[in-house]
């Protein structure tokens, strides 16, 4: 009897073992998930992600909208020294930045002990996986890939992002379809999109985003180089001589005063008749990879065609976008201070 119930037992802390480490098996399963990032890359991540490095400065913008902010451990100089995001989550401030100048600094990096990197290019992923951190490449192109970023982004931050996500990228479609069917019979003025004032000559070519919200808002790119952010020369810009020009990174006083002293634009049309602006910044600028974008598409259909889209008013659109997305109540002194491309009042 005794032997038996020894046997008994044996059996009984077989099964208990067997148990337990099967149960530990399906919670290491679980405890990561597979995210497909914008090369195709299948990148394993923690089931919850709660430190996030966001190496890319545009996409701490698509964190901040999807409510991911506070798992930010390590951001960019640049985002750190963007004003309306700082106004709209000072937290920002606080971030580590782990740059020397424009180099990431790893043995930085591996101290803020991220679950997971979000990079825009090849050697940013790589140092990162070195230094045995998942990293997510969310670099787009186009509003295709934007609205893929941002539900890839969503899909490593998890909670309720994904739902925060869908409802963007719905938001961004329907802006999109609204100011193509105003504009659709429209006659398209020429438009030329500077990078900033800081180099007249660095452009915004097709094959951009600058190029399709420049379609979308029913005009066309004065210049017929691809690429984004290219240099051009005075010779083409003059050829082209587009009927509107947009300039990044400043105001439509600055821009238009830096295009009436430059002797070389003097003479366009554009600068003639007053049709140069500084393009709209928010928590991040409106014109390129930028979840602003969704209003980017607004203003820029309004500014060329604003009779078309008289009945949209962008201070109510940027009061109701930061409010829905940023749970930041913008006054109508700030939504202005935003399209004019203009730095909160200390």
């Amino acid at each position: 009897m005794k032997h038996a119930l020894k046997w008994l037992l044996a059996i009984g802390m077989v099964g208990l073992f067997a148990a337990n480490t099967g149960t530990g098996n399906v919670q290491a399963a679980k405890a990561t998930r597979t995210v497909t990032d914008l090369t195709g890359a299948k990148v394993t991540v923690p089931n919850k992600v709660n430190r996030v490095a966001d190496l890319w400065h545009a996409n701490n913008q698509v964190v901040l909208l999807l409510g991911g902010q506070k798992k930010l451990v390590a951001t960019t100089p640049m985002i750190q020294k963007q004003p309306w995001f700082a106004q709209v989550y000072p937290g920002i401030k606080k971030v580590t930045a782990p740059y020397n100048g424009t180099d990431l600094q790893v043995e930085e990096l591996v101290k803020t002990k991220p679950d997971v990197v979000l990079a825009s290019d090849a050697p940013t992923v790589a140092k990162a996986k070195e230094a045995n951190i998942p990293a997510v490449n969310v670099m787009y192109q186009d509003f295709n890939g934007l609205q893929k970023s941002v539900t890839t982004t969503a899909k490593v931050l998890g909670g309720n992002a994904p739902k925060v996500a869908a409802k963007y990228n719905k938001e961004l479609k329907g802006n999109i379809s609204y100011v193509q069917k105003k504009v659709a019979k429209a006659k398209k003025p020429t438009v030329l999109h500077i990078v900033s004032t800081a180099d007249l000559l660095k452009v915004d070519g097709t094959q951009s985003i600058v190029n399709e919200w420049i379609k979308n808002a029913g005009g066309k790119n004065a210049l017929t180089q691809k690429g984004n952010m290219i240099e051009t020369t005075m010779e083409q810009v003059v050829k082209a001589n587009p009927d509107v020009i947009i300039i990044g990174q400043t105001t439509t006083t600055a821009a238009r005063q830096a295009l009436k002293n430059d002797s070389r634009f003097a003479q366009l049309k554009a600068v003639k008749n007053n049709k140069v602006y500084g393009n709209p910044q928010g928590t991040f600028p409106w014109d390129r990879y930028s979840a602003e974008e969704a209003l980017q598409v607004l203003w820029a259909g309004k500014l060329l065609h604003p009779k078309a889209l008289a009945n949209v008013d962008m201070v109510k659109e940027t009061k109701a976008f930061y409010n829905k997305y940023y749970n930041y109540k913008l006054t109508t002194t700030e939504a202005k201070q935003i399209l004019a491309g203009e730095n909160p009042k200390a």
